[in-house]
């Protein structure tokens, strides 16, 4: 069983997150997983909140999120930075007595990773003006992507798409479409800025 931590928000492979601890749960799963140097799993939160009880709905597919830094905040709390590894799908969970959710889960199989093709160059582009904003470049991404797999990931992970079209993004296999997915959903909201 893996643990897994229910956010609002859709992790990727590639992909950096900070997060501030400060339930017990929490602090225990953080503590056993630098202990046995594991990851857990970030799932995005579809009913229920972050805080509190466990959440009541989450989506069937996450991503592993390992730990590549940690500190005090200024605060008192523990703040980890995480970084997505592998996507996965929840088989089964349950929820344990202190509300720490746990799943069985099944790696996705990752295709072959595939240099980038020439009618890439805008998606390319537009990634290096997102590392350009001073919050994407205190996470260390946007760097030049140099497969189709990590601009996918990237791009999906940064752009302002909507819960359910990240989840979309990170069901889908194959790195060509999602870059084919991810242009459509750059045209419509292209398309809706113009109307």
């Amino acid at each position: 069983m893996v643990p897994l931590f229910p956010l609002n928000v859709v992790l990727f492979p590639g992909s950096v997150l900070d997060l501030q601890i400060f339930e017990a749960r929490y602090l225990d799963m953080i503590s056993a997983c630098m202990k046995r140097d594991e990851g857990f799993g970030v799932v995005c939160i579809l009913d229920g909140a972050e805080v509190g009880e466990a959440a009541g709905d989450f989506a069937p597919i996450g991503c592993e999120a390992v730990i590549r830094d940690w500190k005090q905040q200024a605060n008192g709390l523990l703040g980890i930075r995480v970084e997505g590894t592998r996507r996965f799908q929840v088989q089964r969970s349950e929820v344990q007595r202190d509300q720490l959710t746990t799943a069985e889960i099944a790696w996705c199989d990752e295709p072959a990773d595939l240099p980038l093709l020439p009618e890439h160059a805008d998606l390319a582009a537009l990634l290096q003006a997102l590392a350009q904003h001073p919050m994407v470049s205190e996470l260390g991404m946007g760097d030049e992507a140099v497969s189709q797999q990590s601009l996918g990931y990237q791009l999906a992970y940064l752009l302002p798409f909507d819960t359910e079209q990240k989840l979309k993004l990170l069901a889908v296999d194959d790195p060509l479409e999602r870059l084919d997915l991810i242009q459509a959903m750059l045209d419509d909201l292209q398309g809706e800025m113009t109307a």
